[in-house]
């Protein structure tokens, strides 16, 4: 038997805490797998792209996922598509969750982990996040910052005002005229675009200030200039693949261009923000994983076999 776990099984099963500690656990400990993950990615005949991640692993974890992804930037929603999350010693076909909800809550939350881990230390909690791009992964990355951190004001920009407005409402912001003006009240700065063109150049931002880059999970996106990115302390999730389609190869700079992955960072091979001066920019630039696929979807699986959630179906019958 499948278990099918829709949008709102998964929200009824995600809680952001018990998932921000498997991703951090997962950063820690994902290079001890000897398979590579795959990140497939092809254009299509039509207004969109088609990605594949493959295969989901983690040490420990007896199942693995694959992910199918149709990326449509003029949808709502913008991204379709399913995980299969497979048992190990079989191939069963465990389950078939929503990839858009799975895809949204890793993405986030490892970018407020990758926040806070390399932003300065806040303990008075008013340093003021921004926002620029205000959908699903934003708005998972707030509700993960705030599981880590408190921080203070809340500045928001999008190219759709409506929405904008809607998100600074929902999480007591303001909206900001600009991606610049975003980045000149905020100390951390998000951004989450299908931009094709930096945003933001090294003289939009300040030192000390620490930036997370979303948007460039495939070659064509770009949310951050060049010289930006080689003033910072730059911190991706994988070097190879910041170079192929990432943040790196969007800048025209190889993989030794990044200074530590936040896999280092958390095991504490890599001092992070501590390695470099008190002023320095901190730049965190992912494009994604697989095995972030497997630690939510395995997480979810595991709570809804607990509780009974999701529709049980036959797919062989």
């Amino acid at each position: 038997m499948t278990r099918l776990l829709t949008r709102s099984d998964l929200t009824s099963l995600f809680d952001p805490a018990a998932c921000l500690a498997a991703l951090a656990d997962g950063f820690r400990v994902a290079d001890e797998v000897s398979v590579v993950g795959q990140r497939v990615r092809t254009e299509l005949p039509f207004a969109g792209t088609a990605t594949a991640l493959i295969p989901g692993l983690l040490p420990g974890v007896e199942a693995y996922t694959v992910k199918v992804n149709a990326k449509f930037p003029g949808a709502r929603p913008a991204l379709r598509g399913v995980i299969c999350l497979h048992g190990g010693a079989d191939g069963e076909l465990l389950a078939l969750l929503d990839s858009a909800t799975v895809t949204a809550w890793r993405t986030g939350l490892a970018a407020a982990l990758g926040t806070h881990v390399l932003a300065a230390s806040d303990p008075a909690g008013t340093a003021v996040l921004g926002v620029i791009g205000a959908g699903a992964q934003a708005e998972l990355m707030v509700r993960g910052l705030r599981t880590l951190r408190r921080f203070g004001g809340l500045a928001v920009y999008d190219t759709d005002a409506a929405r904008a407005a809607d998100f600074a409402a929902r999480h007591g912001g303001q909206v900001s005229a600009s991606a610049a003006e975003v980045a000149a009240h905020a100390d951390m700065v998000l951004l989450a675009t299908w931009s094709r063109a930096p945003l933001l150049a090294l003289a939009d931002t300040r030192p000390g200030q620490h930036l997370t880059t979303l948007g460039v999970d495939e070659p064509g996106k770009q949310e951050l200039s060049a010289d930006l990115l080689d003033a910072a302390l730059l911190v991706v999730d994988d070097r190879e693949l910041a170079a192929s389609m990432g943040v790196l190869g969007a800048a025209g700079l190889t993989a030794s261009a990044a200074d530590a992955t936040l896999g280092e960072v958390l095991r504490g091979d890599h001092s992070g923000r501590e390695s470099a001066p008190a002023a320095a920019r901190t730049v965190y630039a992912p494009v994604g994983l697989p095995w972030q696929d497997l630690a939510l979807s395995w997480l979810a699986f595991r709570e809804a076999e607990r509780r009974g959630v999701g529709t049980r179906v036959d797919l062989l019958g």
